[in-house]
């Protein structure tokens, strides 16, 4: 059957960030729209002078449509199998495929691959698809065959993700869409092995974009003490313990997440590696011990603009508590992936930090998400993912 298509018009001068390949519409730009629009929908955008402008997911809210194509096409089987063709090419590109050392990656990335709202992880032979709109999620059947088509056999279970995602809107439970029913598997990323539960596990299981800087990590970690805050399922550890450190502490509030970590320890055969349950800020605060490195990755501590003062404060103290915890000449990783906290507004964040904990303090390398995570050059909003890796004196 094919798809219906709403309408929606511009404001004159308004389609200027569509000619600038800005995927977002936000409400205000829109002049009028076909009646009845439901969250969801499938809409053609043009602008006043009736120029087709391309294809959409219309939305009710500040960003009213979400573009899926600057062309006036269909979204369709057809559609699908060319965005998921490009994006595994792409993948097979930055990583190297076939890669032994690593079957754990991101193969769409919302924004980031020209499709908004939809995010696919692979582990394994394990697909995870995680919709973050109505319209997408409409759209899985076309996008599970797309997925069968272009991986193969390299696939053997597409699982959907997508009820916390969507805010219970989805008429969809989680669960396997295709394929096996399998909720965890062992994946191998850069050599290293990981448990992976996209069932329980956050997000859709483990955090993939940490990818390289694990493996930064891993470089500085011979015979050091390394702690890690906000550890989850112990990615860094792993690294950190498997490079040579003498100590590797990890600490979450989650005890779950702990056991996941002292999992991990044990599949890759580290013996230098304890697990903590605890508040990381109570933590840093109670605990007097100093250590080579220091790693902070703590979970998003604003989702909205409205948040944002008390996270930065949040994220001051923090850092300044962990700049404390680091040896003279030691080094901090630490990093933010809240969307509304600016690069230039994390890195301001930390130098008040360091100021606060009193200690000189070098930028060694600012940080950023995989190659497998793209940001879409026309929508910097993409780049959440901030971190700093420096030298404490």
């Amino acid at each position: 059957m094919e798809n219906q298509y709403g309408e929606i018009v511009l404001q004159k001068g308004r389609e200027q960030s569509l000619h600038r390949k800005h995927p977002w519409i936000f409400s205000g730009a829109i002049h009028s729209a076909t009646k009845g629009l439901t969250d969801g929908d499938l809409v053609k955008v043009y602008d006043k002078q009736r120029n087709c402008l391309g294809t959409g997911i219309f939305a009710p809210g500040s960003i009213m449509v979400r573009m899926l194509s600057f062309d006036d096409v269909n979204i369709d089987a057809q559609f699908w199998q060319s965005k998921i063709q490009g994006a595994y090419e792409y993948r097979q590109h930055i990583l190297h495929f076939p890669a032994v050392s690593t079957n754990a990656f991101r193969l769409i990335h919302g924004e980031g691959d020209g499709v908004p709202g939809l995010i696919i992880d692979i582990y394994g032979k394990v697909a995870v698809v995680q919709c973050h709109t109505l319209g997408i999620f409409r759209c899985l059947p076309d996008i599970v065959n797309a997925l069968t088509n272009v991986l193969g056999d390299q696939v053997t279970t597409v699982y959907n993700k997508s009820k916390e995602s969507l805010g219970g809107k989805n008429e969809l439970a989680d669960g396997v869409l295709w394929g096996k029913e399998v909720e965890s598997d062992t994946v191998s990323e850069n050599g290293h092995l990981f448990n992976v539960n996209w069932v329980e596990g956050q997000k859709t299981g483990f955090f993939l974009d940490q990818r390289d800087n694990r493996r930064l990590v891993g470089e500085y970690s011979k015979d050091k003490s390394v702690l890690n805050c906000f550890s989850y399922t112990g990615g860094f550890s792993v690294y950190a313990a498997k490079n040579g450190a003498t100590t590797v502490v990890s600490v979450d509030i989650s005890s779950k997440a702990i056991a996941l970590a002292e999992h991990n320890a044990t599949l890759n055969q580290c013996t230098n590696h304890q697990g903590i349950t605890a508040n990381v800020l109570e933590y840093l605060t109670q605990n007097k011990d100093v250590y080579d490195i220091v790693i902070v990755d703590p979970p998003a501590f604003a989702k909205s603009m409205s948040k944002r003062h008390n996270a930065i404060q949040a994220y001051k103290r923090l850092n300044t508590l962990a700049i404390k915890a680091v040896k003279p000449g030691g080094l901090l990783f630490t990093f933010s992936c809240s969307q509304v906290v600016t690069t230039q507004l994390f890195y301001d964040t930390i130098v008040a930090a360091g100021i606060e904990a009193g200690r000189n303090v070098r930028v060694m390398f600012h940080l950023s998400q995989g190659a497998d995570h793209p940001v879409n050059l026309f929508h910097p909003e993409g780049h959440y993912l901030k971190g700093l890796m420096l030298f404490v004196e």
